[in-house]
């Protein structure tokens, strides 16, 4: 194809949302001509499948429950009155708590003002709010954040040392619908033992975002905690961001949350046109379709060429791969979906997997993220009227050719900025592209059955380990992980107990003693002097 063929393949396919000065490229997907025109039918049944889903019809029915995270940028839109008031209701709470932390009206236990910010969750309640605020913090800041999001507990050592005297000025978030969370309870113990030790009262600066009623609900109203704030069933976890999950630590934080939010409901209103090429949630969605061929036969790999953009990847992690990772269909059948999700950012990649991906197996497509501003102020020129920001771009556009030379497909979404405005409408651009693509291939994106079956995995692991800790507590003589499996009962979980004996002995709760061969170890309870 000449550059004159190129150049009319773009201006013909080039999708621009004037609203956000927001446009999509699709030019370098390969697709055939016909593609679009084929996809119009199954396109209209997306598009009414959304436009129910946003007037209120059940859309998870495993849980018989709506879904309804397009609401919280539009509160009118909800299908009840009283849906409505408990939107506009939390938002305002989010800004006269928000205010009363920054006005100092609302104080830690001994010092002058909150200066930083623990938000402890998992999944949805920590990737979205630990991309807006790596997006958008800077040294100007109102609150520090800082995350427990795993139940790794040298990971949550090293936050607590890291806030070290200044935990008497830590505000900490715990982020939990049903309050039963294992990790994020885990990561609340370890966040009050810390608060204990320094000799501060955990609830006079802890504040709760769960479910009503909920077992953490329940935990912090007991327990006297600053505030607490709502979140509700028919809001999942990675679409929750303009929730209380994502907008009470992005207030808190600094961030401009009505420009957030503003961003995220200009861009639903673009992505709601049935016409397919006004609509860049639309194309993303049917990109997708056919680069994996309705299969997810390619991984999505994102390269957004901005710092503030590295965590972009890793929230659409979840986003995309917990929405569309589904072994049956909204008809039972087994059909095993998804796309694969990965990426860093330009232009750290010219020198780290960008050379795979040119030379190396065919088996993704690329999005380029390009970020027209390069920098709030004016730019050093590192060469004559050349700055760094010509030097991002330049990679951008040259690997973007040099993948196209090699029959490497790609799309470039170009943002104006990296501002609140522009997140909250990136972030609302996938969460329709999203559903769009669920409805093109007939899953449900509300569910994730996959990860109950991780929790409830887990759950049965730890009842072998008290079976085996029991068992132990039993006999005194050291034994092999065969022998003591046999002692507890659990005969069909010798691998399982082995893990777990070793993972014991290597942090010094068991005596290990070297056998013949790794697996014929010896162990037992240590002896108390």
């Amino acid at each position: 194809m000449t550059s004159l063929q190129l150049w009319q393949r773009y201006s013909a396919h080039l999708c621009v949302v004037d609203s956000l000065g927001i446009s999509l490229d699709i030019s370098r997907m390969q697709f055939p001509d016909e593609f679009l025109k084929n996809m119009a039918g199954p396109m209209l049944e997306a598009f009414a499948a959304m436009a129910a889903l946003e007037a209120g019809a059940v859309a998870n029915p495993d849980e018989g429950r709506r879904v309804g995270h397009y609401w919280l940028r539009a509160p009118e839109l909800a299908p009840e009155a009283v849906m409505t008031a408990q939107i506009v209701g939390a938002l305002s709470q989010v800004r006269q708590f928000t205010n009363d932390v920054h006005s100092k009206a609302l104080r830690p236990e001994r010092a002058e003002r909150f200066e930083q910010l623990l938000i402890i969750g998992i999944g949805g309640s920590a990737l979205g709010p630990q991309f807006v605020a790596d997006a958008l913090g800077d040294a100007s800041d109102r609150l520090t954040p800082h995350f427990f999001d795993n139940t790794d507990p040298d990971g949550m050592a090293r936050v607590i040392a890291r806030l070290g005297d200044r935990l008497a000025t830590t505000l900490t978030l715990v982020i939990s619908k049903s309050g039963g969370t294992k990790e994020t309870r885990n990561g609340m113990l370890v966040a009050d033992a810390a608060y204990r030790a320094a000799g501060l009262s955990f609830a006079k600066h802890a504040v709760a975002v769960t479910g009503d009623g909920s077992e953490l609900f329940r935990t912090a109203r007991a327990a006297g905690w600053l505030a607490t704030f709502p979140m509700w069933d028919w809001v999942g976890g990675r679409t929750s961001i303009f929730s209380a999950v994502g907008v009470l630590p992005a207030a808190l934080q600094g961030v401009d949350v009505d420009a957030l939010i503003d961003g995220a409901r200009t861009m639903d209103i673009a992505t709601r046109t049935t016409s397919v090429a006004a609509n860049p949630a639309a194309l993303l969605a049917l990109m997708w379709h056919y680069a994996g061929n309705g299969r997810g036969a390619k991984d999505m790999v994102v390269l957004p060429y901005k710092d503030r953009l590295l965590l972009f990847s890793r929230y659409l992690q979840q986003l995309v791969m917990e929405s569309l990772g589904k072994e049956r269909d909204l008809s039972g059948a087994v059909v095993h979906q998804g796309i694969a999700v990965y990426g860093n950012k330009g232009a750290t990649d010219q020198h780290a997997y960008v050379q795979q991906l040119r030379d190396g197996v065919n088996n993704f497509f690329l999005t380029f993220v390009e970020v027209l501003e390069d920098q709030v102020g004016p730019a050093l020129e590192v060469e004559p009227r050349v700055t760094s920001g010509d030097y991002l771009q330049g990679f951008l556009l040259g690997t973007r050719e040099a993948m196209h030379q090699n029959a490497r497909e790609s799309m470039t979404l170009t943002l104006p900025d990296v501002s609140p405005r522009s997140i909250g409408a990136l972030i609302a651009l996938y969460e329709r592209a999203v559903g769009l693509y669920a409805s093109l291939i007939n899953v449900n994106a509300y569910h994730q059955p996959g990860v109950e079956a991780g929790k409830k995995a887990a759950t049965v692991v730890l009842d072998v380990q008290r079976a085996v800790l029991h068992a132990l507590d039993a006999h005194a003589d050291p034994r092999t992980a065969e022998q003591i499996a046999f002692a507890a009962g659990v005969t069909d979980q010798v691998e399982t107990v082995f893990k777990i004996l070793e993972h014991l002995a290597a942090n010094a709760r068991l005596v290990r003693t070297a056998g013949a061969s790794p697996t014929t170890a010896l162990y037992a309870q240590r002896t108390v002097s």
